[in-house]
């Protein structure tokens, strides 16, 4: 973990100098603080020798009767003390913060670019809101402890050192019973840092579990209206918040445990030394200044040893944050990128499979041996039974996964030796239902190609059937959309989807059901745009509606992790396999087909 934390900070190193000087001169004035308070007890009312030191000082005004001048001089120090503190802590705080909020965005933008290269397997195993947890709270936790608490840690033990050496020359008898108390002070420390680190981890794991519920709640909230079950959502997030309160109250019930103990024993030595020194000063052997100035010590001594015993608590904290980043950025599911790869200007689009593998579980494969070809230009059409692996299939292009075994060419070359960016800039997507985001009309038709220009954007938008109902907003291009398009119909999504993969003009398309959960009217518009963008390019159509691919130049039918058959609707028709099994349970093919 200090390793980890070391790695965040390095880059910030010269700040943490200037604000390590700044804690050693906070730490310095604190050290001196007492010592006006000493001289006038001691040399101003009382009349007992300085230190050699000081004497040399100011020994002249007090031989002269001038005591009110050093009375007034230890005033004026003791302003001149607290002055530098302040400035010090400022200097502390000032860039403290600053490094902070550096290492944060530092963190955050490598574990943000880091989950943007995983692939998809990865969030098919992980709740989207336990990794928004990491990536705000756990950050959080980590970023108070890199900026401040590892530099506290340093100080506290030199303050210790410089204390215990400026108390020895005080009363060494004094500083026997401080060090008496403390060993036993840091076995307790260490044997409750297990126990804190254990209640932390448990109230971390509750507290992601809260984000993930309301996350999938929020995301969920037409189907919640839908069925009545907001009852059910709240009953959801009653049980894991009860689960984090009682994880929080179990590890209050051990935290809570420390600081009294802390400060009986500080109480204790206190009580200890008060009593020995007020037997000292009667005997004539001590001075009331140097017992003051010996009890502050005393009380700032435990100070740190208290701090460092509380930091206990924060090191839990921030050792949880730090495992839970870790993971995410140790997991090396990323695709892997070749650094020579190819970079392909533009892709003529011939594609094939190769004896192809695959399962999103190794030991349960969804692929088991899949060959194909498709020429440049092609249109094929993908079907077969539910849960045959047809969209995994096709997944396999743009490298959202990797195959298992056997190899996917395109234009000859394994997608594995194509960079991934340019790769997938040559491969148009549309799903069965577009995913918008937040912002306008424009903006989302360019997010394929954020350098489009508006009239090639309206120009897509036009080939896509969209341009009609956008110009009848409000404002045009400029409308803004809802959260995931939830203020547009199925079919302007769909066709918004189809002008974001025109404005790119990709050689490749895949097809993934885009018109399955369509109306016949908004499926008329959503086939014409799709007929204009097939021109001229290589589609693959994941069909369910056998009537869409009826005009491909090939139908590949995939069951049982195999290709089961292969050729033209007439050819499949005749062969009275799979396809015309199908083809004889749909009672309504509908008169529409992708190619007229």
């Amino acid at each position: 973990m200090l390793r980890f934390i070391g790695g965040l900070i390095r880059p910030y190193r010269r700040t943490l100098a200037i604000i390590f000087l700044a804690m050693l001169v906070e730490t310095l004035m604190s050290l001196a603080t007492p010592w006006p308070l000493k001289i006038i007890l001691d040399n101003v009312i009382g009349n007992h020798k300085m230190a050699p030191w000081l004497h040399h000082i100011l020994g002249p005004l007090l031989e002269s009767g001038s005591r009110l001048q050093v009375a007034l001089i230890a005033a004026l120090l003791y302003v001149i003390i607290a002055c530098l503190g302040a400035i010090a802590s400022y200097i502390d705080n000032y860039y403290t913060e600053s490094v902070g909020q550096y290492v944060a965005h530092d963190l955050r933008m490598r574990m943000y670019n880091h989950l943007q290269r995983l692939s998809l397997g990865y969030y098919n195993t992980h709740q989207t809101g336990t990794i928004l947890s990491t990536l705000t709270t756990d950050i959080q936790t980590i970023q108070g402890f890199a900026s401040s608490s590892t530099l506290n840690i340093l100080v506290d033990m030199l303050t210790i050192v410089c204390m215990l050496g400026l108390m020895f020359w005080l009363n060494w008898d004094f500083t026997l019973i401080a060090l008496a108390v403390t060993p036993f002070l840091l076995l307790f420390v260490s044997r409750f840092k297990k126990a804190v680190k254990a209640a932390t981890k448990e109230v971390r794991k509750e507290q992601s579990q809260i984000v993930a519920v309301v996350q999938q709640g929020l995301e969920s909230m037409q189907v919640v209206k839908a069925f009545g079950q907001e009852g059910t959502e709240e009953e959801m997030l009653s049980a894991v918040s009860h689960a984090t309160v009682a994880a929080a109250l179990k590890a209050r019930s051990v935290k809570a445990l420390l600081s009294p103990v802390v400060t009986i024993t500080v109480a204790a030595c206190t009580a200890l030394v008060l009593w020995r020194g007020a037997a000292l000063i009667l005997a004539g052997t001590m001075t009331i200044g140097s017992l003051t100035i010996y009890l502050a010590y005393l009380s700032r001594f435990f100070k740190p040893v208290k701090d460092l015993a509380t930091t206990t608590n924060a090191i839990a904290q921030v050792t949880i944050g730090a495992e839970r980043v870790r993971e995410i950025l140790d997991t090396d599911t990323i695709i892997p990128e070749k650094p020579d790869g190819l970079e392909p200007q533009t892709l003529q689009g011939a594609i094939e499979f190769q004896h192809v593998a695959f399962g999103y579980d190794p030991a349960i494969p969804i692929l088991t041996d899949v060959s194909f070809k498709i020429n440049p230009g092609e249109f094929v059409g993908i079907v077969g039974p539910t849960g045959s692996g047809k969209s995994t299939l096709v997944s396999l292009l743009p490298r959202f996964y990797d195959a298992l075994s056997g190899d996917v060419l395109i234009d000859g070359n394994n997608v594995r030796d194509y960079k991934l960016k340019p790769l997938r800039d040559q491969i148009g997507y549309v799903l069965q239902e577009t995913v918008l985001f937040r912002g306008t009309i424009f903006e989302n038709i360019a997010f394929g190609r954020p350098s489009a220009t508006r009239e090639e954007v309206v120009a897509a938008a036009k080939l896509a059937n969209a341009d009609e109902f956008i110009t009848r907003m409000p404002l045009g291009y400029d409308t803004l959309v809802g959260e995931r398009g939830s203020t547009l119909s199925g079919g302007q999504r769909q066709r918004i989807g189809i002008a974001r993969v025109m404005v790119r003009n990709s050689p490749i398309l895949l097809l993934d059901e885009p018109t399955a959960a369509l109306d016949s009217e908004s499926e008329k518009l959503v086939i014409d745009a799709l007929q204009k963008l097939m021109r001229g390019k290589t589609v693959i159509a994941i069909a369910h509606r056998l009537s869409t691919i009826r005009d491909a130049s090939q139908i590949i039918v995939i069951a049982e992790g195999v290709v089961a058959e292969n050729g033209t609707h007439d050819q499949l028709i005749a062969r009275n396999g799979i396809y015309a099994e199908l083809h004889r349970t749909q009672f309504d093919t509908g008169p529409n087909t992708l190619i007229s």
